[in-house]
């Protein structure tokens, strides 16, 4: 199966899944890259430490809104990559059918957990940068 259209997830679709989106984009132009939150602070922007990080990597998320996922998203979806193992029953449970797409963003480094640099220092949302773009490479494989 061709992927075409992928989906990020995170809680609150304002610091790991818009960054992420942002880096799938870059990596590869040619596919369709959203993202969405299970427990999304809808209609908020990227977290300012996010999004510094993104634009000094010569990503701009300044035009990102989080969006809460819908069974519609998943469902549009060819591949949907979370952050942690939770996502994925916060995943299913929105969307039962999403079980076989559904896969961890850190499957490419080892199955590691991105964790949720939300209200925490420049390092932690750094370190969590730093995942994301390893991750990303590692999907350069499979995609």
């Amino acid at each position: 199966m061709k992927i075409n259209n992928i989906l990020v997830v995170c809680v609150g679709n304002i610091c790991r899944s818009p960054t992420a989106e942002l880096l799938l984009k870059q990596a590869f132009p040619n596919k369709q890259i959203g993202s969405a939150g299970v427990g999304a602070l809808v209609g908020k922007p990227m977290d300012a430490s996010a999004l510094q990080l993104a634009i000094d990597a010569g990503l701009d998320g300044r035009g990102h809104v989080a969006q809460q996922l819908t069974a519609d998203m998943a469902k549009a979806a060819d591949l949907i990559l979370v952050m942690e193992k939770g996502h994925i029953e916060a995943v299913t449970s929105i969307a039962p059918f999403a079980m076989g797409k559904t896969f961890l963003y850190g499957k490419p480094i080892g199955d590691q957990a991105i964790p949720d640099p939300y209200r925490q220092s420049v390092e932690a949302f750094q370190h969590v940068f730093q995942l994301l773009c390893q991750a990303t490479e590692g999907w350069r494989k499979f995609l």
